[in-house]
């Protein structure tokens, strides 16, 4: 994305003619990279979350919380997979082509449905690990800590 953009840049300023395809191409990675992306970053962890309202609870009820969090963003996930299924369904049946590379628009939104699925099988995974491991984890592989010393910096 980034060679394709300051590639973009120099055609513009030094031959004052963009690369036709450019935009739409940085429009495809961005939608690449973000739905592989949230399904590494659950698998990781490193998700966007609320902790202040958990970390103050006691380990279990924090434990069943993450379990009561993670089942449901799992199936907010699923809904919406099953959702952009029935969207990559309709762009098929519209013969809908990009603008500057002409092809099928569909072929561009096939990872949507993909990695929201992954990314609520790794929900599911997560929501498993709590039930079955001692111990409150973020992900099937991550185990959350709280270290009381990070208070002190706040």
């Amino acid at each position: 994305m980034a060679v394709n953009t300051v590639a973009n840049v120099i055609m513009r300023l030094g031959f004052s003619s963009s690369i036709f395809f450019s935009e739409e191409l940085n429009q495809f990675l961005i939608i690449l990279v973000t739905f592989v992306g949230i399904s590494e970053a659950a698998r990781m962890g490193r998700h966007i979350r609320m902790s202040a309202f958990t970390d103050m609870l006691g380990p279990r009820a924090s434990k069943v919380m993450m379990i009561f969090i993670t089942l449901g963003t799992a199936s907010l996930l699923f809904l919406l997979a099953w959702y952009s299924v029935d969207y990559v369904s309709s762009l098929i049946t519209s013969n809908r082509l990009t603008p500057a590379l002409r092809i099928p628009y569909y072929l561009t939104v096939l990872i949507v449905p993909f990695g929201l699925c992954v990314t609520g099988i790794q929900f599911v995974l997560a929501a498993l690990t709590n039930i079955l491991k001692p111990g409150t984890h973020l992900s099937y592989q991550v185990e959350d800590t709280f270290d009381d010393a990070d208070e002190h910096h706040l």
